[in-house]
C-alpha cells in the first residue's frame, strides 16, 4: 500500500545514450504539466519480470525545459529487478504511465554556500541543482562528482563546460576519493551539503557531517543505491503471529514477498528513505544487510527494526512482526485482512 500520486501518461519523445550504462529519456506529458521543483522525481510504471511495478527516476535539469519534456536518466542494472531493462527497451513513441513530479530533495534559496556531492547515477538530481545555482548568478557553490571512471560518468563533459573550476572530478580508476571531512571543513559554517549517490556515500556523509558538529537540517540527501554491503542472496522471512514463512528471492524484495503472501506492509518510497515499511525484528539468523538511509548507524547495529523495501539478510533469515491494528488483524494485504494464526 502506498500514498496516492497524481498520475498521467507521457510519450517517449527522444532518447540518447550518455554512457554505455546510462540512457537519457525525454518524456512529454500528455497534460503539459512541465513545471517542477529542483530535485523532483517521477514514479514510472514498468513491467519487471512480467509483472506491473514502478520505479523512481529523478528529473534531470531545471524547469521549465525548452521542449516541454521531462528528462530522466536510467542506469541499466544487471542483473537487477527488471525495471531498467524495460526502460531501455522502450522505442520512441512508447507511452508510459507516470506520476506528476514530486520532491523531497529541494534546493534552498538562502544558504551562504552550497556543496553538491554526486556519486554515479546520483548525478541526475544534482545536475539540476547546479543549473539552478548558476541561474541565480551570485550563489556560491562547488560540485564534487565521483564515479568509477570518467567514461561512465553521465553529463561530465556538459558539467565541465558549464561549471569550470566549480567542478571537481573523483574517478575511481584514477585513485581519487572524496575526502568528505576536509570538504565539509572548507564549507561556510552555515553552508548546506546536498548528497545523492550510493548507500556508502550517504553513510560517510552523514558520519562526517555529524562529527563536524554541523546542524543536521543543513545536510540534505537522496539515495539511488540500495546495493548494500553484501551481494544479494535468497533468504527466508517469517511472521510468527501469522504462521507465515516466505522465501525472498535473490532478485526480489522482502516487501514484495510479504505482499505476495498476503501480509500487508505500508510503503511509499521503496528506496529506504521514508520509514513507512519498517518492521519489528524478532529474531535473526545470519547477517542483516541494512540498505536504508532512514535509520542511524547505531539503530542498524541494534537490529531491532528493518526497512522491508530494500534491506536483506545474508546467510539465513529473520522473523518479523508487521504493524498490528489492534482489532485482531494485521494491516490488510493483497488478499484483504490477514488474521493471526490460531
Amino acid at each position: 500500500m502506498r500514498s496516492d500520486s497524481h498520475w498521467t501518461t507521457a510519450i517517449v519523445r527522444a532518447a540518447r545514450d550518455l554512457t554505455p550504462e546510462v540512457r537519457e529519456l525525454a518524456l512529454a506529458p500528455d497534460d503539459g504539466a512541465t513545471h517542477y521543483p529542483t530535485g523532483s522525481h517521477l514514479k514510472v510504471r514498468v513491467i519487471a519480470d512480467g509483472r506491473s511495478d514502478f520505479r523512481h527516476y529523478s528529473l534531470v535539469g531545471d524547469a521549465p525545459t525548452p521542449d516541454g519534456c521531462w528528462r530522466i536518466a536510467v542506469k541499466r542494472g544487471e542483473p537487477g529487478l527488471g525495471g531498467s531493462r524495460y526502460m531501455w527497451s522502450l522505442p520512441l513513441g512508447a507511452r508510459l504511465e507516470v506520476s506528476h513530479p514530486d520532491s523531497h530533495f529541494e534546493l534552498s534559496r538562502d544558504a551562504p554556500e552550497y556543496l553538491l556531492v554526486a556519486g554515479g547515477i546520483g548525478i541526475t538530481p544534482i545536475r539540476g541543482m547546479a543549473t539552478a545555482l548558476l541561474r541565480r548568478g551570485r550563489a556560491r557553490f562547488r560540485m564534487l562528482y565521483a564515479g568509477r571512471s570518467r567514461g561512465l560518468m553521465a553529463y561530465l563533459d556538459e558539467l565541465a563546460a558549464e561549471l569550470g573550476e566549480r567542478l571537481e572530478v573523483f574517478a575511481g580508476d584514477e585513485n581519487r576519493r572524496i575526502a568528505l571531512a576536509a570538504e565539509i571543513a572548507r564549507l561556510h559554517p552555515e553552508g548546506e551539503l546536498y548528497v545523492c549517490g550510493p548507500i556508502a556515500m550517504m553513510e560517510a556523509a552523514r558520519r562526517a557531517w555529524r562529527d563536524a558538529g554541523r546542524a543536521p537540517a543543513r545536510l540534505v540527501f537522496e539515495t539511488f543505491g540500495s546495493g548494500g554491503r553484501y551481494a544479494a542472496e535468497a533468504f527466508t522471512v517469517r511472521v510468527p503471529r501469522l504462521g507465515v514463512e516466505v522465501r525472498v528471492p535473490e532478485d526480489g524484495t522482502m516487501l514484495d514477498a510479504l505482499e505476495a503472501a498476503g501480509v500487508g506492509v505500508l510503503w511509499d518510497c521503496r528506496r529506504g528513505e521514508c520509514g513507512l515499511c519498517v518492521l519489528d525484528v524478532l529474531e535473526v539468523e545470519g547477517t542483516v544487510d541494512h540498505r536504508d538511509v532512514f535509520f542511524s548507524e547505531a539503530q542498524h547495529a541494534e537490529n531491532r527494526k528493518i526497512c522491508a523495501c530494500v534491506s536483506r539478510v545474508v546467510g539465513g533469515g529473520l522473523s518479523v512482526d508487521p504493524p498490528y491494528r489492534g482489532d485482531g488483524r494485521l494491516t490488510p494485504g493483497a488478499e484483504g485482512a490477514v488474521r493471526p494464526a490460531g
